[in-house]
């Protein structure tokens, strides 16, 4: 046996001599084993070790767009980060409608959040749950978890916070229509787009038992789709390519019995796209026998009929084999009890500020489809505007003036330059020349009314941004930059000027970029409106949104593998088993 002592400095890391050193090291090494001990060799006072200052805890609700995006830019290293889901993977939500039809496989478009979580480092905690109910006064929120249960046998636990960050998505809006809930298909989660597709399959096997008539068959493969918006349209043209590609190879004695209606309450559908792109869809549709039924408002569903109502034709019950309900989203439940606590009782959806801060309540922030963002009305803060103007407190404002203070009102209130725009004015002076005559000269000057009056009309171009992934994950890109920098923006803020205070605000305001948006009308095509007023449709753009949703994929490996289902289906076709 070798016996090895020395000295150890518990501060520097070097090797001392015996007497100088505050721990003493012995190692015994031998052939079987070792032991390793620690003594203090010296003064009685312990060792101090140096305090790292503590980090802020942040909690994260959701692994949707926003919530990930969020997480994959945060700097996790400034925060004590704990993420709350009641799905441990993110998913690819605009290729669900392929997954519903075999194109894609569910696994393909997953990824799984601890994977994520472990290429960011640092210690991200993350807890499989489900938050039900938030408490701003105390910061801390409930959870409740599926797959364990606590001491009391309920699984329920609480987590407390200094910030909130609620990126928990949407529920489907059903609008109270009764049955719906009970008789129709979502497609928000993998989980519905797989049920989808075994409900397809069924109904094909259903159709095919010997001992059925002829409306029976029919009734087992009438597809009923309620919602005429993307997902809806997406879908419809999903099913049509399964069926007519690969179904009706399998199925040849029933294929001529399938039957597929778009129901929209709306005069047309893809209402949010160009007109060429809605009109191009209502065509092509009917050409390939998709029965569109617009102005028709559905009023209940129940297990073998839908009832819709039409102003021409009153009420009209359909029977079906099986309905997808798509007509938009609705705001979970503990998020409406959190609403009535913080007074916003009164609204559709959480309310926040143009910096992503839930309204009325401290450290807490929203994003994606949970949360709109209520931008701030230049009427409201209009007298507040001309105090900061008039600078020289001579009661009126010159054009100059008004341009010493533009580029911070652009920024706060972005409805100005949207107004100018769409009026074709080339500046401030054309917006007060249409209060006040002639403005051209920056002598020119207008009071408080005058004033008013010349941007009374734009509050007219207040937008709310659609609930999509594309808001979403700008969202959570945005607000991750945010905290990044926080403590540096507290020393040198980079916003515009506070129009109600002193200084300026931390951060210029989230702005959304539009970066055009995709319509998938099956065989091959797709019609594609991006910013410029480019509008393209055909084969060419379906090529493109193979490209685009590839490159979005958040890591290589679903990359892989969603480029590889495509391959696979060119090749092979649609797999039609009902696993």
């Amino acid at each position: 046996m070798k016996w090895a002592a020395f000295l150890w400095d518990g501060a520097s890391g070097a090797r001392r001599r015996p007497g100088v050193s505050n721990l003493l090291l012995v190692v015994a090494a031998a052939s079987s084993g070792g032991l390793v001990a620690y003594a203090d060799s010296g003064s009685d006072a312990a060792v101090e070790k140096p305090q790292l200052p503590q980090r802020k805890k942040v909690v994260v609700l959701g692994t949707g767009w926003g919530g990930t995006t969020f997480l994959r830019n945060l700097d996790s290293r400034l925060y004590d980060v704990q993420v709350i889901s009641p799905r441990n993977y993110f998913a690819f939500t605009p290729l669900l409608p392929s997954v519903t039809s075999g194109t894609v496989e569910p696994r393909s478009i997953v990824e799984p959040i601890r994977r994520v979580l472990e290429k960011k480092g640092g210690e991200i905690k993350f807890w499989e749950a489900e938050c039900f109910k938030i408490d701003p006064r105390n910061k801390k929120i409930h959870c409740r978890s599926n797959i364990g249960t606590n001491l009391d046998g309920n699984g329920e636990f609480l987590v407390d916070y200094d910030y909130l960050v609620v990126a928990v998505g949407a529920r489907t809006n059903t609008f109270n229509t009764p049955g719906v809930v009970e008789n129709c298909h979502f497609l928000k989660e993998v989980e519905d787009a797989q049920k989808i597709r075994r409900s397809v399959m069924d109904c094909f096997e259903r159709a095919s038992l010997p001992f059925l008539d002829e409306e029976e068959r029919k009734k087992n493969l009438h597809f009923v789709v309620v919602g005429g918006g993307p997902t809806g349209v997406e879908f419809a043209a999903s099913l049509h390519d399964f069926v007519t590609e690969d179904l009706s190879k399998l199925y040849p004695s029933v294929q001529h019995l399938v039957k597929i209606s778009l129901i929209e309450a709306a005069d047309h559908i893809l209402t949010m796209f160009d007109k060429r792109i809605t009109n191009f869809a209502e065509d092509k549709f009917g050409r390939d026998g998709i029965d569109v039924k617009t102005g028709y408002k559905v009023v209940k569903v129940s297990k073998d009929a839908i009832t819709m109502q039409n102003p021409a034709t009153g009420d009209i019950s359909v029977p079906y084999g099986m309905a997808v309900w798509s007509t938009g989203i609705g705001t979970r439940p503990f998020i409406v009890e959190f609403m009535k606590q913080i007074g916003q009782g009164n609204r559709r959806v959480l309310a926040t500020d143009e910096w992503l801060r839930v309204r009325e309540c401290d450290d807490v922030y929203a994003i994606g489809d949970c949360a709109t963002i209520n931008q701030r009305r230049v009427m409201e803060d209009i007298a507040e505007i001309f105090r900061v103007a008039d600078k020289d407190k001579s009661g009126t404002l010159t054009v100059k003036e008004i341009q010493d203070v533009l580029d911070d009102i652009y920024v706060r209130y972005p409805q100005v330059q949207l107004y100018l725009k769409s009026k074709q004015m080339n500046g401030i002076a054309d917006l007060v020349r249409s209060a006040k005559g002639d403005a051209e000269k920056e002598s020119v000057e207008l009071n408080i009314e005058e004033f008013k009056k010349a941007l009374s009309l734009v509050d007219s171009q207040v937008k709310f941004l659609p609930a999509t992934a594309q808001v979403a994950s700008q969202q959570g890109q945005y607000l991750a930059r945010c905290f990044n920098k926080m403590k540096d923006a507290e020393e040198h803020p980079e916003g515009p000027i506070r129009i109600r205070g002193e200084g300026r605000h931390r951060f210029r305001p989230f702005r959304y970029r539009h970066l055009g948006q995709f319509a998938p009308l099956g065989g091959e095509q797709t019609a594609a409106q991006l910013p410029g007023d480019w509008i393209s449709i055909g084969h060419s753009t379906q090529w493109l949104w193979y490209s685009v949703y590839a490159t979005k994929q958040i890591s290589w490996r679903t990359r892989m593998l969603v480029v590889s289902d495509w391959t696979r289906r060119f090749i092979f076709g649609r797999d039609s088993s009902c696993i």
